[in-house]
């Protein structure tokens, strides 16, 4: 008889990775101590919302979720407008369930493509023009189960340009938890995964926001348990103008400010400009760093990038 993870009385305690040989070893012998063959374990919840205007990079995400089918029990969820007939097509190929738009923003979409889980135990998210990286929903779901008290696991994140030219990585780790609160969010909603029960008791997504839902939920979800993580790169985001936070940079900021001050105690609210501030400064300059960047692997031929 299978154990279900977490029951085991040597199940290990939370690690660092330091190399993909060392954690995949860790794994086998994890998975292998507790008879889990190569594809069980708690089926994942994959949800893509669309608007169908950006069919090659849909192919090419679809295609990285398709690739962890072999190892992940999942269900692809694709949230669409009930007019983008070819993204529809291409949804279907890949054996996703297609759920309609509802029309009142990304929050509600992702919240729509949720709503459609029947028995799922864990969420992920990936944008349509964003990438996994191989395993990678193996390696979150994995140390949510070998943590039963975890809500959250997070990866680190490639960022790529247009061509899927790798840019910069964001491996932050367990620093991006002590930084939640006050400073940037570094924890990639691309490249996490939480435990649908938790998400659920929290509300889903908050449907005012358009920007930083992910930072929000990330911080309400603080309270429901613990998050484990990985340095290794999970995703990667393509950094380009038509990506909704890079496009709108401003709005985003004042969004996340606005967001992680009304979760701050409220002796420390009025005062809270005093980090966000400088913090703002900080990320508007890596995020310009990153854009020029890219603009120089964008206009190099590409055996030169």
């Amino acid at each position: 008889m299978q154990r279900r993870p977490g029951t085991h009385n040597d199940s290990p305690k939370v690690w660092r990775i330091s190399g993909e040989e060392q954690y995949q070893a860790r794994i086998h012998h994890w998975r292998s101590s507790i008879g889990l063959d190569s594809v069980s374990g708690g089926k994942v919840l994959v949800v893509l919302p669309t608007l169908g205007d950006r069919l090659t990079y849909l192919e090419q995400t679809l295609g990285t979720v398709d690739a962890e089918r072999a190892q992940v029990d999942l269900t692809l969820v694709v949230v669409l407008p009930a007019g983008a007939v070819q993204a529809r097509s291409i949804a279907n190929a890949h054996q996703a369930v297609i759920v309609e738009d509802p029309r009142r923003g990304i929050s509600e979409a992702i919240n729509a493509g949720i709503r459609a889980a029947t028995n799922e135990e864990y969420y992920a998210w990936i944008g349509d023009d964003d990438l996994f990286r191989p395993g990678a929903l193996t390696r979150l779901r994995d140390l949510l189960e070998a943590n039963p008290d975890a809500v959250v696991s997070y990866g680190g994140c490639d960022y790529i340009d247009p061509q899927g030219r790798v840019i910069g990585t964001s491996k932050a780790g367990r620093a991006a938890q002590w930084l939640l609160p006050w400073g940037p969010d570094l924890i990639p909603h691309p490249g996490s995964m939480i435990r649908l029960t938790a998400l659920r008791d929290i509300g889903l997504f908050d449907t005012s926001l358009k920007y930083v839902m992910d930072l929000d939920a990330f911080l309400r979800l603080r309270s429901r348990g613990r998050f484990v993580c990985t340095r290794a790169p999970v995703s990667a985001f393509r950094w380009h103008p038509h990506s909704l936070t890079v496009a709108n940079r401003a709005a985003a900021s004042a969004e996340a400010e606005a967001v992680k001050r009304r979760h701050l105690p409220q002796l420390l609210q009025p005062m809270s400009a005093a980090w966000h501030v400088p913090v703002k400064w900080a990320a508007s300059i890596a995020a310009r760093g990153v854009s020029r960047r890219a603009l120089r692997l964008t206009a190099r031929p590409p055996e030169q990038a």
